[in-house]
């Protein structure tokens, strides 16, 4: 039985998830802080280091809502996980994140496409403080499910719009390591696709790729240092599309231009100059 349009609308459960000040220097080091000085992002992966008080990544909230993510997946019916790509990534932060806390957090199927060769399957998780009931994050997403497509829906969306045709504003490199989905993997993402080559060669990689979470936070790290100055009470929202896979030990660029309304656009591309993660947009405190 094929996936069920019908299924837009449905929720996950709530799920609560607490998150430690090591949960927060993990994620940070699986997305590449403090590879190339260690010394630059203390605040991202050190607690003790003197006149330096630790802070949280406002990419993170991408892990804490997982569990509610892969709550929802089966109300829309069965399908092989192996044909399962992420497509799109949106963050908004409402509030700072504490380095430890409780949040619970629920999904919903917002939006279903239906592409020909697969579908694309839109959610959006709301993340609350399970003390308070205060919003701290919102996040969406969107998978490509290839073989899933062809009950004669709407195709959805058009193609995003590019960035202004001039040179960028600000550009960050940053090298990943070889062994960079290995340790982003131990933040929670433990899908076999970014680790075990056989299961990589059945979904049509030449190896295990890079998490697209991983390179969307190599991606925040470089805007939060470029127009943010390194303050995460300035982060705003940032979304992109996932448009190529990326390899372990690829270097990738973060192009940024400014736009009319004072958000950000940006785009990410390899060494070899091809686009990784594009329609990218980021609003800020400026």
């Amino acid at each position: 039985m094929p996936i069920d349009p019908g299924a837009v609308g449905a929720t996950s459960d709530k799920v609560e998830r607490s998150w430690t000040s090591t949960d927060c220097l993990l994620y940070a080091l699986g997305v590449g802080a403090g590879a190339t000085d260690a010394a630059a992002e203390l605040e991202y992966t050190t607690e003790n280091s003197l006149g330096v008080s630790q802070q949280v990544l406002p990419t993170f909230p991408v892990i804490l809502g997982i569990h509610a993510l892969r709550g929802v997946y089966p109300k829309i019916g069965p399908f092989d996980h192996a044909m399962l790509v992420h497509a799109e990534q949106s963050v908004m932060i409402h509030a700072p994140l504490p380095v430890e806390g409780r949040v619970s957090t629920q999904a919903t199927v917002s939006a279903m496409w239906d592409k020909g060769s697969g579908a694309v399957v839109t959610t959006d998780t709301t993340g609350l403080d399970a003390a308070t009931g205060q919003p701290l994050f919102t996040l969406g997403a969107s998978v490509f499910i290839r073989g899933e497509g062809g009950w004669g829906g709407d195709r959805g969306p058009g193609k995003p719009v590019d960035p202004p045709d001039r040179a960028a504003d600000h550009e960050v490199v940053y090298a990943t390591r070889i062994d960079q989905a290995l340790l982003y993997r131990l933040s929670g993402d433990r899908n076999p696709l970014h680790s075990d080559p056989q299961y990589a060669a059945k979904a049509g990689f030449p190896g295990p790729i890079l998490h697209g979470l991983c390179t969307y936070g190599f991606t925040g790290r470089a805007l939060l240092g470029a127009l943010c100055e390194g303050d995460p009470a300035r982060f705003g929202a940032m979304s992109g599309r996932f448009s190529k896979p990326v390899m372990p030990g690829d270097t990738l660029t973060v192009s940024m231009w400014r736009i009319d309304n004072g958000d950000v656009a940006f785009r990410t591309a390899n060494q070899r100059g091809e686009t990784v993660l594009d329609a990218g947009r980021f609003s800020f405190a400026g």
